[in-house]
């Protein structure tokens, strides 16, 4: 029931044996040819492409199981009509090649538009074969023979002419009635640039193993070996070229930039792979748009519409040649300039592109190519045939024009011919298409040599062969059946005359290192001479960071100064990183600088002022202390009790002097001793002056009828009291040293840019204990000095205590909410200013008065004048 299907198909049963290919059942299933549309696709030809080999595999097993499953015959006969090979030559073993001579067709009688490339790989392969069956050193005595077919272009048509190259089916009548058995004619299919063809021969021939060597498929979905156990190529997978790509464009910093992939197996997964790499380079598509030779005007004109409008400057065009020329010319007529374009191995090298660049779109286009190559003698065997072929003549010693009359004279006029069989910039592709040929013959040399103590499947030996060829280059594939991955970086250079030099600028090899694949040794681009700037955000600046911009992609970003305390020292941070705590960040916000210490100092003017102050009471004390002494006799002096009035003195002294321990840096020792020095002159003063009040109180007191209070208040009771008092607050002090001492502190929390160097309390309590016992002696001070208020008007004594008692409580009182409040080193001089407020106020208001008699009233400096009494003062 096979011939009621509506196509054509040969099933193989691959039993293979002695180097040939058995099988054992054909079905042929014939159909007829498909249009251009058909073929390719126009709207829907990615999802076409992509879904070929699931619907290719779905399709065998359906017609197989409908084949078997309706037909009464024991074997498959012969159905339709095969075609014929184009070129073809018998050997011992035979190859197959498969190449779209033409680049279009509706049926057998109209084919059209001559592909020179094809012919132009198909005559490197007969070059190979060639030199090989004239070489002694491989596979002598055996010949190679192959047999090639035209595939016009069209996937279908390769599926059909890959399994008649394989059958080795020849023209038959249309109901032969043999049955279709027979020895399988090839041993190696070779051909086919592209990769949507390759992948649809390969989905259907795979599974039998019959090897397929590829020297320009690319797509890195033909590397599967689960899909394509068959496959190999002579050039590297677009997964390397991709990924390259991404290198070199995150190399010269085009961070924003746009695709154009042909509309394709080669494209759609190359760019793929291309965007995937780029987004973790950290490289943003603007756009990525799909474009196909057959693409109709409105969705050209679409596509260049998205050009206009896009920011961008760099275009990645993973493109074939046949799209890049389509393309170019329908950008030519709007003449979009000034874009830096980069692409990939498909049409970097082309020289047709070159030439339709008439407005020099592509200038200085920059993109990976495979290394050039050099096959001896592949040129002059090309030229001299094309040569022969176009002017109907020949050679000396050729014999390629057999039929020519004339000789060829070298001066024939090839200014009419327009083609591009001669260019030879494709030459490493022909390298490729001759190290396939190569890879085949020395896996063949390698079976026939071993016999039978070797693995014999032809398939493995070519995996597993490595070999240089005659020009050195190495040959071996890999688990996938890869070559290795390398590329020279090429840059369209245009001369005087409007042609285009391909200049190699560098080289990129995947087994390298990854900092060390990339190697640019030379790069000029023509746009200024200055490598073009390609971002949708200038790069941030040190000092900044990136905050994306909402709904657009990562490269999309604004430029946020860093906060303060934070700083970013690199181009294009993410994240401000805070400074130790010990550091501030510039102005700049792109390093942190040590902060400043700030404490009170000798050097700056409130510290001079507060240390000029302080020596100058020390002096005013000293000067009144030699008055004192130098007048001790006198009876005011005496009067006063000049012990006291001495010890008073010494302390006054002292309680200037401690004020200075509060100026500078702050040290443990200092801190431990500015607090206790502070509370122990203090104490020893207010003392003082409690003795002296008592000593007055005491005195007045004494003079009533029957008082014997003096007895209890001689010298020696004020001497201990003076000295217990004291001793309680060196107690104090002790306990609040040994508890907790005050310590040096960095306070980073007043000031953000600023440490305040300080003396902490260590123990508050022990801070405010020595407040506290000092107010509750200056208010028993003020207390007695209030009681003796009503002392005769020339006993003065009493009055000056307390209003230096009034001064003194004011100070302090004024002192607590002001030491709260003010910061830093500012808390530091409102305690300085209270202990010399409160420190002139005593000497001043209680030995100033004396020192005036003494020195400018000396007539009231008697005896007479202090003991005399007055009536006392009335309420």
């Amino acid at each position: 029931m096979c011939c009621s299907l509506s196509c054509s198909l040969f099933f193989f049963l691959n039993l293979y044996g002695s180097n040939v290919y058995k099988f054992d059942a054909v079905l042929n299933l014939h159909s007829g040819p498909l249009n251009d549309t058909q073929s390719f696709g126009v709207s829907d030809s990615m999802a076409h492409t992509q879904r070929w080999p699931q619907q290719g595999w779905a399709l065998l097993q359906l017609y197989l199981v409908v084949s078997f499953s309706g037909s009464e015959e024991p074997v498959c006969r012969y159905r339709g009509d095969p075609d014929s090979p184009l070129l073809s030559q018998d050997g011992d073993i035979m190859l197959g090649g498969i190449f779209s001579f033409h680049s279009s067709w509706k049926d057998r009688q109209n084919t059209y538009i001559l592909n020179f490339r094809a012919f132009q790989f198909a005559q490197t392969m007969l070059f190979a074969i060639e030199e090989i069956n004239n070489s002694s050193d491989i596979l002598p005595g055996t010949s190679l023979g192959y047999k090639m077919y035209d595939t016009c272009g069209s996937v279908a048509r390769s599926v059909k002419v890959s399994l008649a190259v394989a059958n080795g089916i020849e023209v038959e009548p249309a109901f032969f009635e043999a049955p279709c058995m027979r020895p399988a004619q090839v041993q190696t299919i070779m051909g086919e640039t592209s990769s949507s063809p390759w992948m649809a021969v390969a989905t259907v021939i795979g599974p039998f193993y019959i090897p397929m060597i590829s020297h320009f498929a690319t797509c890195a979905c033909l590397s599967d070996k689960t899909k394509y156990p068959s496959f190999l190529r002579t050039i590297p997978s677009d997964y390397y070229q991709s990924r390259a790509l991404a290198h070199l464009v995150k190399h010269f910093g085009w961070t924003w930039v746009g695709a154009i992939r042909t509309n394709d197996d080669y494209g759609n997964n190359g760019m793929a792979t291309f965007t995937e790499t780029a987004q973790q380079l950290g490289v943003c598509l603007e756009y990525s748009v799909p474009f196909y030779r057959t693409d109709s005007e409105d969705r050209i004109q679409k596509i260049i519409e998205v050009i206009k409008a896009s920011t961008s400057k760099v275009i990645v065009a993973f493109m074939s040649h046949l799209d890049m020329d389509v393309l170019i010319h329908a950008l030519s007529q709007y003449n979009l300039t000034g874009y830096q374009w980069v692409g990939s191995e498909g049409w970097i090298l082309d020289s047709q592109t070159a030439a339709l660049d008439r407005y020099h779109i592509l200038d200085g286009a920059i993109g990976l190519s495979i290394p050039k190559a050099h096959v001896t003698g592949l040129k002059d065997k090309l030229f001299t045939e094309f040569w022969e072929t176009l002017f109907n003549c020949r050679f000396k010693k050729s014999e390629s024009s057999a039929g020519a009359d004339r000789e060829c004279t070298g001066h024939e006029d090839l200014t009419g011919v327009q083609n591009s069989f001669t260019d030879m910039s494709l030459m490493p592709i022909f390298n490729n298409v001759y190290k396939g040929v190569y890879a085949v013959a020395h896996a063949l040399h390698k079976i026939l040599s071993c016999k039978k103590t070797c693995n014999n499947t032809i398939l493995q030996n070519i995996k597993n062969i490595h070999f240089k060829t005659k020009e050195g280059d190495e040959v071996h594939f890999n688990e996938d059946g890869d070559p290795p991955a390398r590329y020279e970086i090429i840059n369209w250079q245009p001369r005087e005359n409007d042609a285009v030099d391909f200049v190699t600028v560098g080289l990129h090899d995947a087994s390298l290192p990854p900092d060390k694949q990339l190697d640019l040794v030379l790069f000029t681009l023509l746009l200024s001479m200055q490598v073009p700037v390609s971002v949708c955000s200038e790069k941030c600046p040190p000092g900044t960071r990136k905050v994306l911009q909402k709904g657009k992609p990562v490269c999309c970003y604004d430029c946020v100064q860093c906060a303060d305390g934070e700083i970013s020292n690199t181009t294009d941070s993410f994240t401000c990183v805070r400074c130790h705590p010990e550091f501030w960040s510039n102005e700049r916000r792109d390093a942190c600088i040590k902060k400043e210490a700030v404490f009170l100092s000798y050097e700056e003017i409130m510290g001079a002022l507060l240390t000029a102050a302080s020596l100058f009471g020390t002096c005013m004390t000293a000067a009144v202390a030699f008055i004192f002494f130098r007048y001790r006799k006198t009876p005011i002096v005496r009067a006063n009790n000049s012990e006291l009035s001495f010890l008073l003195l010494f302390s006054l002294t002292l309680c200037f002097l401690c004020s200075l321990t509060f100026i500078g840096r702050p040290s443990e020792w200092s801190c431990m001793l500015r607090h206790t020095a502070f509370g122990i002159t203090f104490v020893l003063c207010i003392s003082c002056v409690l003795g002296k009040t008592m000593v007055v109180l005491m005195a007045f007191r004494s003079t009533l009828p029957g008082s014997n209070v003096m007895k209890w208040f001689g010298p020696a009771q004020q001497r201990l009291s003076v000295l217990g008092f004291t001793l309680i607050q060196v107690i104090i002090c002790i306990l609040w040293l040994t508890i907790s001492p005050p310590f040096p502190f960095r306070n980073f929390r007043e000031f953000k840019d600023k440490i305040i160097l300080e003396c902490a309390l260590g123990s508050p309590v022990g801070f405010w204990a020595v407040l506290g016992y000092i107010g509750l002696l200056a208010i028993l001070c003020f207390i007695f000095a209030f009681l003796a208020r009503k002392l005769p008007d020339n006993f003065n004594e009493a009055k000056f205590i307390t209003f230096s008692m009034l001064i003194f409580c004011a100070v302090w009182i004024t002192f607590i909410p002001a030491y709260v409040s003010s910061p830093g080193k500012f808390s530091v001089a409102v305690e300085i200013f209270a202990i010399l407020a409160s420190s002139f106020g005593l000497l001043i208001c209680i030995f100033v008065p004396k020192c005036y008699v003494i020195l400018l009233k000396p007539e009231k400096n008697t005896k007479k004048n202090i003991m005399g009494k007055g009536a006392p003062k009335s309420n």
